[in-house]
C-alpha cells in the first residue's frame, strides 16, 4: 500500500485500530497527559508518510509500536538535555507530572509501582511496560525494540530486581 493509493478511510481504520493503544504505550512512559497526545500524534504523522516504505515484514501494529516507541525515547532523550540546563532531573519532573496530573487516578500502591518504574533506566523501563502492562511476548518486544530475546529477559529480570527493592518486596 503507497501514500498515493492510501485513501483518508483506510488511513482513519488504521487511527482506530491503533491509537488508544499506542497512545497508552507512550503514556506509560511520559506520564504528562499533553506529552503523551503530541507524541501520538507525531508517531501518526510519521506512519502516514512513511507507510510506503512499510514492507509488511512484520505485523503493521508492530511497525507502529515502533516508530512510537522510538518516538517516546527520542522524546525522553531531548527533555533529559532539557532538564540539565534547568537544574531539575527529569525523574523528578515525571514524579511531579505523576502526582499532580488529573489524568493520573491510583491507590498508594500504584503510585509507588508507577514511581519505581520512573527510577529505571528509558529502556528498561520501556522493556517492563512492554511485558507486564502490556504483555506481550519476548518475540514481539524483540521485533519492536530490535534488541535480542535474551537481551530482553535480562532487562526485565533487573528491572524486576529494581522494582522490588524500590517498594521492598522480597525476591
Amino acid at each position: 500500500m503507497t501514500k498515493n493509493n492510501l485513501t483518508e478511510i483506510e488511513f482513519s481504520v488504521i487511527l482506530t485500530n491503533y491509537k488508544e493503544r499506542i497512545y497508552w504505550h507512550i503514556r506509560k512512559m511520559v506520564i504528562d497527559h499533553d506529552d503523551s497526545d503530541d507524541i501520538t500524534q507525531d508517531t501518526f504523522i510519521k506512519v502516514y508518510e512513511n507507510l510506503e516504505k512499510f514492507k509488511g515484514d512484520s505485523d503493521l501494529f508492530t511497525w507502529i509500536y515502533r516508530i512510537a516507541t522510538n518516538e517516546c525515547l527520542k522524546f525522553l532523550r531531548k527533555k533529559k538535555r532539557a532538564s540539565i540546563f534547568s537544574f531539575s532531573s527529569l525523574e523528578s519532573e515525571l514524579n511531579n507530572s505523576l502526582t499532580s496530573s488529573v489524568y493520573v487516578d491510583g491507590n498508594e500502591v500504584e503510585i509507588k509501582l508507577q514511581k519505581a518504574l520512573l527510577k529505571l533506566p528509558d529502556k528498561q523501563r520501556l522493556i517492563f511496560n512492554m511485558k507486564y502492562f502490556d504483555n506481550m511476548s519476548y518475540e514481539e518486544i524483540s521485533s519492536i525494540t530490535e534488541t535480542s530475546v535474551g537481551g530482553l529477559k535480562a532487562s526485565y529480570h533487573h528491572a524486576v530486581k529494581k522494582i522490588k527493592k524500590y517498594i521492598s518486596l522480597p525476591d
